[in-house]
């Protein structure tokens, strides 16, 4: 049975200058554990996707359906605690707390989970351990280079072992080899059995995921196959 299951989603805007139409109609299904890319030229709505599959972006019509939850029935509270238990976020800008330390940034999201503080340490020190930066849990982000602090932001989002991982351009603010190195780091939680779905606009990294979802238009685009199996 699918994990994800995005049933025909459209997302319209109201603009100064009539609809602006984002999301023609997405239908597609995502299997638990693949590693999947979204890929697209600017402005064809594959970010705007990941918003609404990430439970943050209501879509005008459709449904998402994550684990036979139907996303966008549940109340606004409800729905944010889908999100704090089901998805973890990773994005370009690293979104780092600058006065908080690597570790005190991984431990955010165990704030609000009512574990005590030596289970939030030792759950922070195992995932930043995971990611490489374990000597480095002390350091302010500015003490760490790109791709360490991509990595912080990475222990972030699966701190709370969230069944799906979200990554929205995550290379994009890194050179070729640290964006290498993190596409690598991706592979390797992918392997362990994290599901990720991932934006991106470099078909370098179509050789690390086992399934492209190419979108142009607001539609999938039939021409380049979509949902085509990759070579890994």
């Amino acid at each position: 049975m699918s994990l994800i299951r995005v049933n025909n989603v459209k997302k319209v805007y109201n603009g100064g200058e009539g609809e602006v139409v984002a999301l023609g109609g997405i239908t597609f299904d995502v299997q638990e554990g693949e590693f999947i890319a979204l890929m697209g030229p600017s402005g064809s709505g594959k970010s705007t996707l990941l918003t609404i599959l990430g439970a943050m972006n209501p879509p005008t019509s459709g449904q998402v359906i994550i684990d036979d939850i139907d996303v966008y029935n549940l109340p606004n509270e409800k729905r944010a605690d889908f999100r704090s238990e089901y998805l973890g976020f990773v994005f370009q800008q690293f979104q780092l707390i600058p006065y908080l330390t690597a570790i005190e940034n991984v431990m955010l999201p165990l704030a609000i989970t009512g574990k005590s503080n030596r289970e939030q340490v030792t759950m922070a020190e195992r995932v930043l351990e995971k990611v490489g930066l374990g000597s480095k849990k002390n350091r302010l982000p500015n003490q760490l280079s790109g791709g360490e602090q991509e990595r912080v932001a990475i222990a972030r989002a699966i701190v709370n072992e969230p069944p799906i991982l979200f990554a929205d351009e995550p290379t994009g603010a890194l050179d070729t080899k640290t964006g290498e190195e993190i596409m690598e780091l991706f592979k390797l939680l992918n392997r362990d059995g994290q599901t990720i779905i991932m934006v991106t606009h470099n078909p370098e990294f179509l050789s690390h995921v086992k399934r492209a979802i190419f979108i142009r238009d607001g539609v999938l685009d039939e021409t380049k196959h979509p949902g085509k199996k990759m070579a890994v």
